[in-house]
């Protein structure tokens, strides 16, 4: 379900081509050629992704469920991290060379791109968890009931102040409507990695 008091806090950063609640999801269709990117590879800046953001504490977890019912080139959908235009984190769910791939971008000034092929999520309902604490925010998901992966581990300056919420876009056609089931304040993570696991990252 849609938590409605992050609801009503939120705000589109740019409005959808329609929205819609039907019973406790959130239907968004997307803007045809709406992105979100700067610079690096593309040479291009685009900042008219479809986010509907909340404030996002210093120390604080979001989960965004959604439904990958989509399949062409760049569609995406999944959870933004917004500080302003020049830092921002997105992660989710793009179609990228025909194939769901899950990852996440990092913006501080320029975007980098992390992706990892997932094929078997096509047609499933994905959900993606965002943990903030100090100067990092760590990033997973899962489909259905399966157990959460680590998606990333990005860098934020824990002086800023973030919002975040589901967001979507469309850079290459129109008609995208994505299903949003799910967006939910939790807990945030007690570490990085579960105890025991005999792993000091890198």
């Amino acid at each position: 379900m849609i938590d409605p008091e992050l609801l009503a806090a939120a705000s589109w950063t740019t409005a959808p081509a329609a929205v819609e609640h039907v019973d406790g999801t959130l239907r968004v269709t997307a803007v045809e050629g709406s992105d979100a990117w700067r610079h690096t590879s593309y040479g291009f800046v685009h900042d008219d992704a479809h986010g509907l953001l909340a404030p996002f504490g210093a120390r604080d977890a979001l989960e965004v469920s959604f439904d990958v019912a989509y399949g062409r080139q760049f569609d995406q959908a999944g959870l933004l991290l917004r500080a302003g235009a020049q830092e921002w984190v997105k992660a989710g769910v793009e179609v990228s060379d025909g194939v769901p791939q899950v990852g996440a971008v990092v913006t501080h000034g320029t975007s980098d791109w992390s992706v990892a092929p997932v094929p078997d999520w096509a047609g499933r309902r994905v959900t993606v968890r965002a943990s903030r604490d100090g100067d990092a925010v760590t990033v997973r998901a899962r489909v259905d009931d399966e157990p959460y992966r680590l998606v990333r581990v990005a860098q934020v300056d824990p002086a800023l102040e973030l919002r975040a919420g589901p967001y979507c876009c469309a850079p290459t056609r129109a008609g995208l409507t994505v299903v949003f089931t799910g967006w939910r304040r939790t807990t945030p993570d007690a570490a990085l990695h579960d105890e025991g696991a005999g792993t000091t990252g890198g």
